[in-house]
């Protein structure tokens, strides 16, 4: 896809996953709208793999390590065509696959996530496996950044650099919100970036909610040879959706009527823009 095509991709995602919690009554809508971009562009653009075929051995291994956020994961992966769009109308549902956590039931998804803190050292130890078997497939792991306040983060940081795992590229939603509040508040995490350069990873920071440098970062990964990439993803909480932004009541809020239409209506404007250009 284009830059182009990835923002409209990322316009109808953001749509589908607000149907979705609107009509469940559930949902983590703030860091499931701050990271959909990243998810659009992971599965649009940079990783290799084949809806036709979820377990093919040449794929690139996806970890959502903030399942909560689950909404625009199971989006994308129906748009690409892993299982029915029309399943997505079940989300939340009684017997439903389609939970408030990814499911590995689910075609596409590699690992149930959801206890936070977990993501990395999964992606670390697959990592690990890849290279012992002399396999060239990337492992992406997605974090919050409420997250890494989990000691087992700093722990599998320290592992995958000291097993060189240049086949792994961490992401961090650095969306600046948790459940509680301010993560600055909660627990401080900055200098974020140094915290990590000093774990032995090579670091770089982006514009999370930009396609066109979420495509060209993650696309140059691995980054350098024999060390394990970074990407700090500076993103809005609740993006799109004014009225939602940067407040950590939507971290896990369910729109009422008004503002599902009102934003969908947004949306709906965006598109037509996007589709003039």
């Amino acid at each position: 896809m284009t830059l182009h095509e990835l923002t409209v991709e990322a316009t109808e995602i953001r749509k589908a996953l607000l149907t979705m919690i609107y009509h469940a009554k559930a949902g983590h809508i703030g860091g499931a709208l701050s990271s959909t971009d990243l998810i659009t562009a992971l599965y649009f653009s940079v990783l290799n793999i084949d809806p036709a075929n979820p377990a093919w051995k040449g794929r690139d291994y996806f970890i959502l390590s903030k399942g909560h956020s689950v909404e625009p994961y199971l989006v994308a992966l129906a748009r690409r065509g892993f299982f029915p769009v029309e399943e997505l109308s079940t989300f939340y549902r009684f017997g439903s696959r389609l939970i408030g956590h990814p499911n590995n039931q689910v075609p596409g998804i590699e690992m149930n996530t959801g206890a936070l803190g977990h993501g990395l050292s999964i992606a670390v130890g697959m990592a690990i496996g890849l290279k012992k078997s002399q396999r060239m497939n990337r492992v992406f792991a997605l974090m919050g950044d409420g997250e890494l306040a989990e000691g087992s983060i700093w722990e599998a940081a320290m592992a995958a650099s000291h097993y060189q795992l240049d086949n792994l590229v961490a992401i961090i939603d650095r969306n600046h919100l948790q459940i509680s509040g301010s993560t600055e508040d909660v627990m401080t995490l900055e200098p974020l970036a140094d915290r990590w350069k000093s774990f032995g990873w090579q670091v770089q920071e982006i514009d999370g909610n930009d396609m066109q440098q979420i495509v060209q970062t993650l696309g140059s990964a691995p980054f350098v040879q024999r060390k394990p990439s970074l990407v700090i993803a500076h993103t809005v909480k609740g993006k799109g959706v004014v009225a939602m932004e940067n407040i950590a009541h939507w971290h896990h809020g369910v729109p009422d009527k008004a503002l599902y239409e009102s934003a969908m209506a947004t949306f709906d404007r965006l598109q037509k823009e996007l589709n003039n250009e």
